[in-house]
């Protein structure tokens, strides 16, 4: 499956008194909020990004978008159209930190500690070097 780059999506941005901006895209069936318009954008720019990922990840076909001209409204509704760069999303997925939980007898651990070593750098140093990647 190609992957593209950028995704423009039509979002329903619906504003109800007191209340957060709510943001659906419907092509995708999916729904953040924000406090403000310019909140409820970049919540509704995070999710695409996170969806589409999601999709591209899986393998899953993803969603023509509708065009904006289409997308029915409500009196208190607006659309507009919502885009992600994915790059920048697949970058963020790909360098994202996992926890790992790492045994060490505890003189080698009071050791490291007491000479500050970080034990992220460490251990993510001895991994590249274990499995020759740089």
């Amino acid at each position: 499956m190609k992957k593209n780059d950028r995704y423009i999506y039509p979002a329903v941005f619906t504003y109800e008194p007191g209340q957060e901006i709510a943001v659906t895209i419907p092509d995708l069936d999916v729904a953040t909020s924000g406090e403000n318009d310019d909140d409820a954008l970049l919540s509704a720019r995070e999710l695409l990004g996170c969806v589409l990922y999601g999709l591209e990840e899986d393998g899953e076909e993803i969603p023509a978008p509708s065009q904006l001209k289409d997308v029915s409204v409500a009196e208190n509704e607006h659309t507009a159209l919502v885009d992600v760069y994915m790059p920048s999303v697949r970058q963020a997925q790909s360098s994202k930190a996992v926890n790992r939980t790492v045994t060490l007898p505890a003189w080698l651990n009071s050791l490291a500690v007491e000479h500050n070593v970080n034990f992220s750098q460490t251990l993510q140093a001895a991994l590249r070097d274990q499995l020759k990647v740089h």
